[in-house]
């Protein structure tokens, strides 16, 4: 199992390469890990006020079980999905809530993400979400609901979720997993779009 001074590090590089690779924008987006019984998590305003460029001090870190994180004003406002995905999923070790650009479309939309990659197959249609305002406890509860559903995926890799109006969430067997299955769900978006073009 990876320490917390390794994972922090990780966090950050991944962080960096969600930003330039279009993954997420300054908006928003958040991303995480188990690490024992604890969580890592980025801070409030990674995207905003530090544009992604974040040091593995940046993390905000607090137990799964208990609820003090939810008092640190440092900590992401989707902070409670990430959470209640944890306590709900034992097998979910990285959790990714990002804007992709190609994914963006589809949030705003409220439409699905069928496969159409080999390399996508494996992850199913991705489900969109009952919408929920931003932030609360009833959008963190559809998540799971769908998160649960997509157990096959989950146990292959990972599994995501729309959120209408919103972006994605990715959990994954681990944070490794989780942004392996972001990007390659994002340019299955944009494969969906260009098909419109081609036709």
């Amino acid at each position: 199992m990876e320490n917390t001074l390794e994972m922090r590090s990780h966090l950050a590089i991944i962080a960096r390469r969600m930003f330039e690779r279009r993954l997420t924008d300054m908006a928003g987006g958040n991303l995480s890990a188990r690490v024992g019984e604890n969580l890592l998590i980025s801070p409030r305003y990674a995207g905003s006020r530090k544009h992604w460029q974040l040091e593995s001090e940046d993390f905000v870190e607090g137990p799964i079980a208990g609820d003090e994180l939810l008092t640190d004003p440092r900590l992401s406002r989707e902070g409670k999905a990430h959470l209640a995905i944890y306590r709900a999923l034992p097998a979910v070790n990285g959790i990714i809530h990002a804007h992709p650009f190609h994914v963006l479309p589809f949030a705003a939309a409220s439409r699905p993400i069928p496969p159409v990659l080999e390399d996508t197959q494996k992850f199913g249609v991705v489900p969109v979400a009952p919408f929920a305002p931003a932030h609360s406890a009833e959008l963190a509860a559809n998540v799971v609901a769908l998160l649960k559903e997509q157990e096959k995926a989950l146990n292959a890799q990972a599994a995501a979720v729309i959120l209408p109006t919103h972006g994605i969430i990715v959990a994954g067997k681990d944070i490794f997993a989780a942004i392996d299955a972001l990007e390659r769900i994002d340019w299955n978006a944009w494969c969906l779009l260009a098909m419109k073009m081609l036709a």
